[in-house]
């Protein structure tokens, strides 16, 4: 299969969806492929490594849509790329579709084969291709609200970990899984007072096993959201429902409750996030304020970590694209379950119920497809 690995565009987004080390790879299973020019180097990899691991380098994105029969990327298409995208060829990314019908409806409009990496999902309910990069944002989340807390920054000047004799600051965690996990043991580590909060209560039990003693865990509720609200320095929305639109946790209303100076991350507005006052930022311009509490609602966040980001990234997605590669799509859906469920839009139907339900379109199950 020719497989083509294009430049990220999208805001501050430096990651690349392949590494040198994973061309290789792909060149012992038999396929070429097609890198975009300099689309490594953000990540440090240069176009001379990727031509001595046996890539094509490849001037113009249009020419990498026009030859490759499975595009690698690790973000959705822009409106640019539009008119590029081709019937019958594989888009294998993070999509994200459900928080965006204008990319939903170009992917759909295209014909193409869309797997989300977000969606690609094993028989226990975890998401393998996410983990990775949710791991990088939890650890972010708790940097980024420590930072924003610091007085020049707009915050309330408040030091996360407290010193002797003094108060730490007090973080709250929306949801307990891979991002959530992530961001309590860092901000534990550093010495702050930690709320995590989820309806699962076999995760907080097992949370409540794992985490120290100053980490407390609450079910998640309205009436306990509005509770722990007041006390919160830093609260940050880890929550995910796979492949569908996040619900909102914390309205416009509770920030009213909060200290001014406090900092809301929203890890989740890549899913449409988890906070009424959510809206998307870049990591150029991450943040603004609403009734004085500092907003941080980048979509991207590992992008600005790329050399760690990709390298994760491709320890987990490259297994997955070899066999799409080797097998074709339909053959690799029907043999493996797990990306199966990856796919989301299909030969123009939508295949993916929340992406479905999130736009009020017609869901058409991947297996009649297949």
């Amino acid at each position: 299969m020719i497989i083509g690995v294009l430049k990220e565009i999208k805001a501050d987004e430096n990651r690349v969806a392949l590494s040198p080390g994973g061309v290789e790879f792909m060149r012992q299973n038999g396929h070429s492929i097609l890198i975009e020019k300099d689309a490594g180097k953000p990540s440090g990899f240069s176009d001379g490594l990727y031509e001595k691991a046996g890539a094509e380098i490849v001037n113009k994105p249009k020419a990498v849509y026009e030859r490759a029969e499975m595009i690698l990327r690790v973000k959705e298409p822009l409106p640019s790329e539009y008119p590029f995208l081709k019937k019958g060829q594989i888009y294998f990314a993070y999509l994200h579709l459900a928080a965006s019908e204008t990319v939903t409806r170009a992917m759909l409009d295209s014909g193409m084969v869309c797997i989300a990496y977000e969606t690609i999902q094993n028989d226990n309910g975890s998401l393998p291709l996410l983990k990775p990069m949710s791991e990088v944002a939890g650890d972010m989340a708790i940097q980024q609200g420590a930072k924003y807390l610091e007085m020049a920054q707009g915050g309330h000047g408040v030091l996360l970990g407290g010193v002797p004799g003094v108060d730490p600051a007090t973080v709250v965690i929306l949801g307990g899984g891979v991002v959530g996990i992530n961001a309590a043991k860092l901000a534990s580590g550093l010495g702050a007072k930690v709320y995590i909060l989820d309806i699962d209560l076999n995760r907080l039990r097992y949370l409540s096993d794992v985490m120290p003693g100053h980490c407390i865990t609450l079910m998640s509720s309205p009436a306990a959201i509005r509770e722990v609200l007041p006390k919160a320095d830093v609260v940050v929305g880890a929550v995910l429902v796979p492949g569908s639109k996040t619900p909102t946790l914390v309205s416009r209303e509770m920030l009213k409750s909060m200290k001014k100076g406090s900092v809301l991350v929203d890890v989740s507005i890549d899913q449409g996030g988890c906070f009424e006052t959510s809206k998307e930022t870049t990591h150029a311009d991450p943040t603004y304020t609403v009734n004085g509490i500092i907003h941080y609602a980048v979509s991207n966040m590992p992008g600005a970590l790329p050399r760690t980001s990709t390298l994760a990234l491709n320890n987990a997605t490259l297994p997955y694209a070899v066999e799409v590669a080797n097998l074709g799509w339909k053959k690799a859906m029907l043999e493996n379950p797990e990306i199966k469920r990856g796919a989301n839009v299909v030969e123009g139907k939508v295949t993916y119920q929340g992406v479905a339900e999130a736009f009020g379109l017609k869901h058409s199950p991947i297996d009649k497809l297949l």
